[in-house]
């Protein structure tokens, strides 16, 4: 069996080894699930399906692993977040990535507890363009500002979020119909 298989999905029955899919417990022979996972991307354990702009077949610890700098920022499609830390409460920073999650792993280096957080995000086809709305947005009704972060509720946050997504949405279906 190959040493990959180690977190109980793998089983020996009829003579050889089976994968047991988590969900459904439906089973699939040892080989041909290693030989499907060879075209699928995971980053820090999480699916990156085929359709992502980054995607290339490998599992990587982050997307750095996988791809350059200017690969990554060359990608205008990704997500804006907003990442908060109890060590300064009153502050959020508004950022965009490529994958918000894998942007939030980089910062959890630099903390010896691990705390930050994401508190929401917008999936963007311009993450950049979406970035600098929500920075002159939430500035706006910001205390204070220094760089990414912002002196701000974050429920106030939230709220700019979810108000930027709905509009977003509603002029969607509009250009759609």
């Amino acid at each position: 069996m190959d040493k990959d298989y180690i977190r109980g999905e793998a089983v020996f029955e009829d003579g050889e080894w089976w994968y047991i899919q988590p969900g459904d417990k439906t089973r699939r022979r040892i080989v041909s699930h290693a030989k499907k996972n060879m075209t699928r991307m995971f980053v820090n354990g999480k699916y990156i399906p085929k359709s992502h702009p980054l995607h290339k077949p490998g599992n990587y610890k982050s997307l750095d692993d996988a791809w350059s700098h200017n690969k990554i920022d060359s990608v205008p499609k990704g997500e804006v977040y907003a990442i908060v830390n109890a060590a300064w409460p009153e502050w959020v920073k508004i950022g965009c990535a490529s994958i918000a999650e894998d942007r939030l792993n980089g910062y959890q280096t630099g903390s010896p507890y691990r705390d930050y957080k994401i508190v929401c995000t917008i999936q963007t086809d311009n993450k950049r363009k979406t970035e600098n709305l929500m920075h002159k947005t939430v500035q706006k009704l910001a205390d204070e500002r220094r760089n990414e972060w912002f002196k701000i509720s974050i429920d106030t946050v939230k709220e700019l979020f979810y108000k930027y997504e709905s509009e977003s949405t509603t002029a969607k279906e509009h250009e759609n119909a």
